[in-house]
């Protein structure tokens, strides 16, 4: 199982929305609004790395407001 956090950035005023709209997607775990350079931070997981990546681009950056994304592997050194 791999996991990640996704780093989003939206539009104005979209963060809250954006964050409840993820957070019902199949492999996220958690999806919250926040402040600073992002906008919403997103801890999801997949059976593999290629796996993220297709949901990431499949689906996240698919969503409505959504005008950047940062994928962040988690890793257990």
């Amino acid at each position: 199982m791999v996991q990640a956090y996704i780093l989003i950035q939206t539009d104005v005023g979209k963060a809250s929305a954006v964050a409840e709209f993820i957070a019902e997607m199949h492999g996220v775990l958690q999806a919250e609004d926040v402040t600073g350079p992002y906008d919403v931070v997103v801890r999801a997981q997949a059976e593999t790395v290629d796996d993220l990546g297709r949901m990431v681009v499949a689906k996240v950056q698919q969503v409505d407001g959504i005008t950047r994304t940062l994928t962040c592997p988690i890793v257990h050194l």
